[in-house]
C-alpha cells in the first residue's frame, strides 16, 4: 500500500476515535428515532439493495463459489424484510448505556457506583453474509459504539449498498459521523489498520472463516473477540425421544446448512443406535444429506461414507453430516470437548439428570438440552441481531448483542475523603 493510502486510512481511524468521545451523551430517544429511521430505509432502498447484490450473486457464479457460500451472499425481500425487523427490534430494546450496575457507600463516606459505558471504537471484520452490515451498525449505535466496517470482497455491492442507505437514514437525523465502511478491497488494508488498531481501536470482531479469524487475532494490536468456527453437536441419549431427535438434527443441518449454528457432527448413544440410525438416514436421505461415519456407524448403516479424523473437527456448513456412536454420555462431553469449537452444543434427552450432567460439562458458549442448535443467534435470544458468536470466555460469550459491546467504569464521590 503506497503512503497516500496509508494516511487515508490513518484519518478514518482518526475520525471514528474522535467520533467516539461524547457519543454516550446521545440520548436513548435520539438513537431509537435513528434506528427507526435505518430499519424504514432498509426497505425504501430494497430495489437498490437488491440490485447491488445481483452484481455479488453474479460474480459470485462465475468464480464457481459454492452454493452454501452463495446462499449466505444471497439477499432477497424475505431476508431484507428480517434484517428492519431486527433494527426495529434493536429500537425497541432497553438503552444500557449508563446503566448502574451496582453502587456501595463505604464506611469512609466514599459513594462507588458501577456504570455501564461503550467500549470506545469497534472494528468488525466479515466476509460474505451482507447482513451483518446492518445488524453491526444497528448494536453498535445502541450501544453508543463507533463501527468500521471491512466487509468481503465477495460482497462489496451488497455492503456499500446498505451502508449508504443507512448512513443516509442517519445523516437525517445528525447521527451519521459513528459509522464508518473501508472500501478499499485490498488484503494488505486489514493488515495495516490491525497493526495500527491499539491506537484507534477498542474492539476488534473477525466474522467469517478460520483462515480470517487466525490472521485477525495474530495481528491485531487491539483486543480481539473471536466468532470461532461452528463446530456444532447434537447428542442423542440413550432417554431420548426419538422422533423429537429426528425432527431436530433434521431442522438443525437441513433448514440451512450454509450458517455457522447447523449441526456438523451426531453423536449416538450405543443402546439406541441400531434402531435410530436406519431411521434417520431414510430422512436425511430426502434431503440429500451425505453422512460420514465411523466404524460403528458402518456397521449399522454401511452405506454411509467412513468419516475420516479430520471430519470430527471441520465445519462444512452444507448437506454434511459425520456421525458417531458413542458408549455413553461421558464418550459424548469428552468428544464435544476435544473437537468442538465452543459454539453451540445440543443433548436430546429425556432424563434430566442426563441434560444437566452435559450441560454442567461441556465447554461451550450455548449448550441446549431437546433444542436445535439453529437458536443460537441473537435475534432468537431476543438480542435483535448479533455483531457475532463469541467462543471466547473473556468478557462475552454466545451471542453478543449491545450490552455485550459495553464496558463499566467507576464513578466515585465523597465530601472530601483523604487516605490514612
Amino acid at each position: 500500500m503506497d503512503k497516500l493510502n496509508q494516511k487515508n486510512i490513518l484519518e478514518i481511524l482518526s475520525k471514528a476515535k474522535s467520533s467516539s468521545f461524547g457519543f454516550s451523551r446521545i440520548s436513548s430517544d435520539e438513537k431509537s428515532k435513528v434506528l427507526k429511521n435505518m430499519a424504514k430505509a432498509l426497505i425504501d432502498n430494497k430495489d437498490y439493495i437488491l440490485k447491488e447484490n445481483q452484481k455479488d450473486i453474479k460474480n459470485a457464479v462465475i468464480k464457481k463459489l459454492s452454493s452454501s457460500f452463495l446462499d449466505r451472499l444471497k439477499l432477497d425481500d424475505k431476508r431484507l424484510t428480517a434484517m428492519s425487523s431486527s433494527i426495529k427490534q434493536i429500537s425497541l430494546q432497553k438503552d444500557p448505556i449508563g446503566e448502574i450496575i451496582s453502587g456501595s457507600i463505604q464506611p469512609n463516606g466514599l459513594r462507588i457506583r458501577k456504570e455501564r459505558v461503550p467500549l470506545g471504537v469497534v472494528f468488525i471484520v466479515y466476509e460474505s453474509r451482507p447482513n451483518v452490515t446492518s445488524d453491526c451498525i444497528a448494536l453498535c449505535l445502541r450501544s453508543s459504539n463507533v463501527c468500521i466496517l471491512r466487509g468481503g470482497s465477495d460482497a462489496i455491492y451488497s455492503n456499500k449498498a446498505i451502508f449508504n442507505a443507512l448512513k443516509s437514514a442517519a445523516k437525517d437525523l445528525g447521527l451519521d459521523k459513528f459509522m464508518f465502511y473501508i472500501e478499499n478491497p485490498q488484503h494488505q488494508v486489514i493488515d495495516f489498520i490491525l497493526k495500527n488498531a491499539k491506537d484507534y481501536i477498542d474492539l476488534v470482531i473477525p466474522r467469517g472463516g478460520e483462515a480470517l479469524v487466525e490472521k485477525v487475532t495474530k495481528l491485531s494490536t487491539a483486543p480481539v473477540i473471536k466468532h470461532y468456527k461452528g463446530i456444532c453437536h447434537i447428542y442423542v441419549d440413550k432417554s431420548a425421544d426419538l422422533k423429537m431427535a429426528k425432527d431436530i438434527i433434521i431442522n438443525a443441518k437441513v433448514q440451512r446448512p450454509s450458517v455457522c449454528n447447523a449441526v456438523e457432527t451426531i453423536l449416538i448413544h450405543k443402546q439406541i443406535a441400531d434402531k435410530f440410525l436406519p431411521d434417520l438416514k431414510e430422512d436425511l436421505d430426502k434431503y440429500k444429506v451425505e453422512i460420514r461415519g465411523c466404524d460403528r456407524t458402518l456397521t449399522i448403516i454401511p452405506t454411509v461414507a467412513k468419516a475420516k479424523p479430520s471430519d470430527w473437527g471441520y465445519e462444512y456448513l452444507d448437506l454434511i453430516l459425520s456421525c458417531k456412536v458413542v458408549d455413553d454420555l461421558t464418550s459424548a462431553v469428552n468428544h464435544i470437548n476435544k473437537y468442538g469449537s465452543a459454539h453451540t452444543d445440543s443433548i436430546i434427552a429425556e432424563d434430566v439428570f442426563a441434560a444437566e450432567e452435559f450441560t454442567n460439562l461441556v465447554s461451550s458458549a450455548c449448550v441446549f438440552v431437546n433444542t436445535s442448535t439453529r437458536f443460537s443467534d441473537g435475534g432468537e435470544f431476543g438480542l435483535g441481531a448479533e455483531i457475532g458468536i463469541s467462543t471466547d470466555k473473556i468478557h462475552a460469550r454466545g451471542p453478543m448483542g449491545a450490552e455485550e459491546l459495553t464496558t463499566y467504569k467507576y464513578i466515585v464521590y465523597s465530601n472530601g475523603c483523604i487516605r490514612k
